[in-house]
């Protein structure tokens, strides 16, 4: 299966010349290994990470499926829903749908909060083929009758560890009460903890389990360094590795919506293009920051998790967290953002005296530790040689002794950010 192209998975030829038209070469394994069982009608539990092709597995053969059993949706009905934890994420789904279906007859609807109900509402008062949704707006759509599932042939649960982290579960369970029990229906997850497990038990049919990587592991092509700093010397160090050019399109996570304002601001006082995106911003700033990212416009995008979840942007050669999250699995979803569909990319990670317990839990769960970088401007001993209550890290530091570059002297940077 290793050497398989997209022409050997029996796409009809609408779909296989929109794929084409892509520039896509290769199905990626997680296409390899789950568009075959999808286009049979197999419920499906896919276990993968964000950046490998995961949208376009289920995409199209779900367009496949629509393109052979014509029928028509039902008023106010759909006959594939999509649930995304994000906006952004609904969006970018909506979008894959209407590119790989670009040569067909379907009908979409979008529907998320942030913007007016009106639109949505005309989307789907005719009923449409494919209907992207977030919990929360859908819940409200269908409490106020705009919205029937009754129709609902195809049923797609993606992200759905992220959905569990947002509080969703409540929330989907009442969607998929109202969901028809003959349907197929696909649940994807960067992870497979044991509340996803219970939860994909309640909702599938003798599911085919698909897992093209081990669900605790980062991306084999992302180059991690942790950087050791004082949380005042953070914005400092910041700034002078943008001064790189290597760093071509940059990812910066923050821990909180108002450290990503500030961030900004001070990265703009720097002369560097930046701009933020988070849950207080409008759906039109997100989407316009987002866009701007995208093509290159702006060169940084500051972030927290969850508005970052959403974002689909090749060609992230740097991701930065800036704080480390709280939550070790976060980490994962971070540097997957970079190195997406085989690419290679680099994430570096600011570790402060008061983030080692976190730097601790991100290395019990991945099970391995995260190379240190010390020849920067900015190096702490004090970050370094903190316990945050596991132990120290002197281990780690191949120049312990050797002259390690003490606060208040400069170093050059690495060439290779």
């Amino acid at each position: 299966m290793k050497n398989q192209s997209f022409s050997e998975l029996n796409l009809a030829p609408p779909i296989f010349r929109a794929v084409m038209a892509e520039g896509y070469e290769r199905p990626t394994p997680i296409q390899t290994a789950a568009i075959p069982h999808l286009l049979l009608g197999r419920d499906l539990i896919g276990c993968a990470q964000t950046g490998t092709g995961k949208t376009a597995a289920f995409a199209l053969p779900i367009l496949q499926r629509l393109l052979t059993l014509r029928k028509k949706a039902l008023p106010r009905g759909a006959r594939v829903l999509v649930l995304t934890p994000t906006r952004e994420l609904a969006a970018q789904v909506s979008e894959s749908f209407k590119t790989y279906g670009r040569h067909l007859d379907l009908t979409h609807a979008l529907v998320f909060g942030g913007v007016g109900y009106a639109p949505q509402v005309k989307s789907i008062s005719r009923g449409a083929d494919v209907l992207v949704a977030t919990p929360g707006r859908l819940l409200d759509l269908m409490n106020k009758r705009h919205v029937v599932l009754s129709g609902v042939e195809v049923f797609v649960l993606d992200e759905a560890d992220r959905m569990l982290d947002m509080g969703f579960l409540p929330d989907i369970k009442r969607v998929i009460a109202a969901l028809p029990k003959t349907r197929q229906t696909l649940l994807f997850s960067a992870t497979m903890a044991p509340d996803i497990l219970r939860l994909a038990e309640g909702i599938l049919t003798n599911p085919v389990n698909v897992a093209v990587t081990p669900s605790a592991s980062t991306v084999e092509t992302v180059e991690e360094h942790i950087l050791f700093v004082d949380e005042t010397n953070k914005r400092a160090l910041l700034t002078e590795l943008l001064k790189s050019p290597e760093i071509d399109r940059a990812l910066v996570f923050t821990r909180t919506k108002h450290g990503a304002d500030r961030l900004v601001r001070q990265l703009e006082h720097a002369s560097v293009d930046a701009k933020a995106i988070h849950g207080n911003k409008s759906q039109s700033v997100r989407t316009a920051a987002l866009e701007s990212f995208r093509k290159g416009r702006c060169r940084v995008l500051v972030a927290t998790d969850i508005a970052a979840r959403g974002i689909d942007v090749d060609d992230i050669s740097h991701v930065i967290n800036y704080d480390l999250p709280n939550e070790a699995q976060s980490y994962v979803h971070r540097i997957g953002r970079t190195a997406r569909a085989g690419a290679s990319g680099i994430a570096i990670s600011f570790c402060g005296i008061t983030e080692r317990s976190y730097l601790n839990d991100i290395e019990r769960l991945l099970k391995r530790r995260i190379p240190v970088r010390h020849d920067h401007p900015y190096h702490s001993e004090s970050a370094a040689n903190a316990t945050g209550g596991k132990g120290a890290r002197n281990a780690h530091n191949p120049n312990k002794g050797k002259g390690v570059m003490s606060r208040g002297k400069r170093a050059r940077l690495p060439r290779k950010w």
